[in-house]
């Protein structure tokens, strides 16, 4: 993936719209899927966000700030944002 970021109006408490970065990974993971890539994806985050995205979207680190969803991860964010 190359650069998700919320827009300036949806940031913080004032947010108007919840979960749009896990529902950008989960589509990235499914599309990774469908073309038989098993739901990887990975991505250089933020220093500070690396603890939240280890958290949120079960990422992990790879190397200093390059993380990686695995298979088990995507598979869990695809069912929460894609529902049969």
């Amino acid at each position: 993936m190359h650069l998700i970021e919320s827009a300036k109006f949806n940031k913080g408490k004032t947010k108007v719209y919840v979960g749009v970065p896990g529902n950008l990974v989960a589509f990235a993971c499914k599309l990774s899927k469908d073309k038989g890539y098993d739901g990887i994806v990975s991505f250089f985050a933020k220093t500070k966000l690396i603890e939240h995205y280890k958290e949120s979207l079960g990422a992990k680190v790879l190397y200093a700030n390059q993380m990686l969803i695995d298979e088990v991860n995507a598979e869990k964010l695809i069912t929460k944002y894609f529902k049969k």
